[in-house]
């Protein structure tokens, strides 16, 4: 990779390099549908973003406004049925031929500009697939998880955990 990446929308046309990046860094158990994505790209408070070099995609976000504790089961089609308390960062991804660029973290900011001019001061997240060290380094802590939180996490994998950061005021960078 260059380094010469811009970040902007993620487009429906995006599908096909997101479900191919998806299924390159994740197993397969979550690995999600093209309708489970284009869910989240026509909510309301959509935050998704691309990292693109030229036309080559290299990595997303997917986040949007959503119920403060209350992930959406893995593998659902989302539909905003009650206010959005928080931001949650449904899925973060970067090709293995874009890593290691800031890819994540920029696509990180640049949901936190657009939630930020939304409202939301908090962002939520599962981390999967032993990523909990790479939110922690981006300003995100573990939280306690009981009951129902908890029986949703573990939806997302034995070792997934839930994390939760503020998101900073404008003039602050993770």
């Amino acid at each position: 990779m260059s380094g010469n990446f811009l970040i902007e929308d993620l487009q429906v046309r995006d599908l096909p390099s997101v479900l191919a990046i998806q299924s390159e860094v994740y197993p397969e158990y979550l690995v999600e549908s093209s309708e489970v994505f284009l869910s989240r790209l026509s909510l309301k408070n959509s935050c998704c973003f691309a990292a693109r070099e030229g036309e080559r995609l290299l990595g997303y976000i997917i986040a949007y406004g959503w119920q403060a504790d209350d992930p959406p089961p893995l593998g659902t089609v989302a539909a905003i049925e009650k206010q959005s308390d928080v931001l949650f960062i449904h899925d973060l991804a970067v090709s293995g031929s874009g890593r290691g660029g800031g890819i994540g973290k920029q696509l990180v900011e640049r949901a936190f500009d657009f939630a930020r001019d939304d409202g939301f001061t908090i962002a939520q997240l599962v981390a999967v697939k032993g990523a909990a060290p790479y939110w922690r380094g981006l300003g995100f802590a573990e939280a306690q998880v009981a009951g129902k939180l908890r029986a949703k996490v573990l939806g997302y994998g034995t070792d997934a955990r839930w994390m939760t950061r503020v998101i900073p005021a404008s003039d602050v960078v993770c």
